[in-house]
């Protein structure tokens, strides 16, 4: 019973709309002075000025239903509500209801057919026609109905047919008479007819409604047919009415439902509420919402259109350009850096990725034909401002952690111990921010430049890391020993970063933060490897004198002892590390050995006194490597020096010697003739003559070798004088 009362309260509504076009396109008919006049009779103004005094009563009509409403008897009859029209009930029309309402009463029916629109919206939300519409659907039988009766069941297709047979008939043949009462009443039956195409398609979301809006559709490309077929008659031999252009309506009303659907969207959707701005909840909003509806466009309403509509593509285009008009609004007002940046991720991120890509949406929506979101001037404004920004955090971010690193060590705290070893968060810190801001920047810019121009902040960084550190050393603090520690774990992760080809280094900017790093690095075993020198130059004066000739396994047990107690104080350094700077000691130790033994203060005068002094070089030689290679040295390259050189001691024949010298200047390509002669002057036994020879066969032989493919040792190893 509800549902029938509705549906009664809906058609007597829609009937009032019907009789108001009536009767206002026969007021335009009749002469100003004339409404004017009934205007008066009905409120008792005085004559004088009846066109005057029908501006101060703001062309209200009031119009008795019993002289004028005659259509309404047959609905009073049925409609037995107590909101039902009595006899004494005036129909009020107020002229200043209407938006863009003008003064003149030729404006009249065009005013009413606007607002009718909106009457009709509120008839929707009251009396939600279309949620009973079971009740308004088609009988399983099909009865022969009228054109109201057709409207009242939805069926707009067959209303539709009526209407062109009725125009047909009294257009398209001189049978019959064609009236002026006749074609008002037409002209308004198409009038309705259009209000109802209109609401239909206004309720294309609405999950009821499908056979109506497929009926709807129907009509439209019923009546775009017969547009065309007027389009071909003489303008004063057809209906005013022609063209109706319901097409053109249809795709209007469709851009009217996509923009308050926007603006309307469901501020609840994926809990947008949680978003920190305003502008994030709108924009959120309006994407899911975009994203929904083209969801139901696709799964629904795609079965209702016929393909000459290409609705999908239809759908996408009006809600991108709605999206992007929005977006345009906002990106061209004062945003900060946070609404900036979630308008570009939207744009890069979420719009193309997430909502265009949808498994869903892809195969029927050409996102490549829809066009960019933002124009070039507005979006390039954004990056700029978004690039800015992040360039001036990264600096002042890398500024305050090594300002925090370095009140640190000022204040004299020791650095953590993680793992048993010593430990600082600068390199994990900066990296992991400099590598997502990188990340973002180029993700969200698609610029590797700007990209690769953030990480010359990381070399500007290294430089003032580097000064803090020098700094920290003039100062001899207690803690500087553990605090160099854990820098040169930060330093291998920079340059285990920067040695990377994924990260997006310029050359240039690679290069010079590597260099950096090395210097560094220098820095850092410079301190400790001098403090180990330190303690063992009273050991190492003893090499290769007469002490050390003499007595040589006491000498040399006594200064791998010294050693391996030095190489102690490193176990708390991360293992690469300490792998790095005792690389460097064992060079260092095996330099100031051969140094010296060049120094030449010990005279080897005959053949058991070099044969000798070549074993205790092996011996020495032993000793060294094994100490090394206990405490993770790798470098065992070096372990072929010494025994290279006591081959040269031990030789005693002419031809024999020259050639061991070429093999020598071949495998270490950095030797020079002093270092040679420095050697063969252990050997008194030698003369000058001998040496020239040598010397003149080590000049022969020589061939010139890419120095940078051998390792470097000889040209550590200083020789003061001059020899011959």
């Amino acid at each position: 019973m509800k549902a029938e009362r509705e549906s009664e309260q809906t058609w007597v509504a829609f009937s009032c709309i019907k009789y108001c076009i009536m009767l206002l396109r026969r007021v335009r008919k009749d002469e100003d002075l004339e409404i004017c006049e009934e205007i008066r009779s009905d409120d008792g103004i005085a004559d004088e000025d009846p066109k005057a005094q029908c501006q101060e009563k703001k062309h209200k009509l009031k119009i008795p239903q019993t002289n004028q409403l005659k259509n309404f008897t047959k609905l009073k009859k049925n409609f037995k509500s107590e909101d039902a029209l009595s006899p004494e009930t005036h129909l009020v029309v107020d002229l200043d209801a209407f938006e863009g309402i003008g003064d003149t009463p030729d404006d009249l029916e065009e005013k009413i057919q606007t607002h009718a629109i909106k009457m009709k919206m509120k008839i929707l939300d009251f009396m939600k026609w279309q949620k009973n519409s079971k009740s308004h659907e088609t009988p399983s039988v099909d009865l022969d109905l009228d054109f109201n009766g057709n409207l009242e069941q939805n069926r707009l297709d067959k209303a539709q047919q009526q209407l062109v047979k009725a125009e047909e008939r009294l257009f398209g043949s001189n049978e019959v008479a064609r009236t002026e009462e006749v074609e008002d009443k037409l002209q308004t039956d198409y009038e309705i007819f259009i209000l109802r195409l209109k609401m239909a398609i206004h309720d294309s979301f609405n999950e009821d409604n499908p056979e109506t809006l497929k009926s709807a559709l129907t009509s439209i490309l019923r009546e775009e047919e017969q547009d065309r077929r007027w389009a071909e008659v003489a303008v004063d031999q057809r209906p005013i009415w022609r063209p109706t252009e319901c097409r053109k309506m249809h795709d209007s009303l469709l851009q009217k439902v996509v923009e308050k659907r926007m603006k309307t969207a469901d501020k609840q959707e994926n809990k947008v509420d949680k978003l920190s701005t305003s502008l994030k909840r709108e924009v959120c909003q309006m994407g899911k919402q975009l994203q929904k509806d083209l969801l139901r466009v696709v799964r629904n309403l795609k079965e209702c259109y016929p393909p000459d509509f290409d609705i999908c593509r239809t759908y996408a285009q009006l809600y991108h350009q709605t999206f992007s008009t929005r977006l345009q609004e906002l990106a061209r007002s004062s945003v900060d850096f946070e609404d900036c940046l979630y308008i570009l991720s939207w744009i890069v991120n979420y719009y193309p990725k997430d909502v265009l890509k949808h498994k869903e949406l892809e195969e029927h929506i050409n996102s490549s034909s829809i066009g960019p979101l933002l124009p070039e001037e507005d979006l390039k404004r954004l990056e700029e401002q978004y690039f800015a920004y992040k360039e001036n955090e990264i600096r002042k971010w890398l500024s305050n952690a090594l300002e925090t690193e370095v009140k640190k060590w000022s204040d004299g705290f020791d650095p953590e111990i993680m793992d048993g070893y010593y430990f600082s968060n600068l390199a994990v810190d900066v990296l992991q921010l400099i590598d997502a801001t990188v990340r973002e920047v180029n993700t969200l810019l698609g610029c590797e430049s700007k990209a690769r121009s953030l990480l010359c902040q990381l070399h500007s960084f290294l430089l003032s890391y580097m000064a803090s550190l020098e700094e920290l050393l003039k100062r001899k603090q207690e803690n500087i020993p553990k605090t160099l520690s854990a820098s040169l774990n930060n330093i291998y992760l920079f340059r285990d970063y920067g040695q990377r080809p994924e990260h997006l280094f310029s050359e240039d900017t690679r290069k010079a933060c590597l260099s950096t790093l090395a210097d560094l690095k220098k820095i850092c075993h410079k301190y400790f490897l001098s403090l180990i020198h330190t303690d063992l130059k009273p050991l190492y004066r003893k090499l290769w004198t007469q002490s050390w000739f003499a007595g040589h396994c006491e000498v040399v047990e006594e200064l791998m002892k010294a050693l391996e107690n030095n190489i102690d104080q490193f176990k708390e350094l991360k293992p690469v590390c300490r792998e790095e700077l005792l690389a460097e000691l064992h060079v260092e130790v095996m330099v100031e050995y051969v140094r010296r033994m060049m120094k030449r203060k010990l005279k080897l005068k005959n053949k058991e006194q070099q044969e000798a002094a070549a074993e205790f070089i092996c011996h020495d030689n032993s000793q060294i490597c094994s100490v090394f290679a206990k405490v993770g040295s790798k470098e065992e390259w070096l372990c072929q020096i010494l025994p290279k050189l006591s081959e040269i001691l031990k030789l005693q024949d002419l031809g024999s010697l020259q050639i061991e010298i070429v093999i020598l200047a071949r495998d270490y390509p950095d030797i020079s003739e002093q270092h040679v002669l420095a050697v063969l002057n252990l050997k008194t036994n030698l003369s000058s003559s001998d040496l020239r020879k040598i010397k003149g066969c080590l000049s022969e032989n020589r061939v010139a070798l890419d120095t940078e493919s051998f390792p470097s040792f000889f040209s550590k190893v200083l020789v003061k004088r001059k020899i011959i």
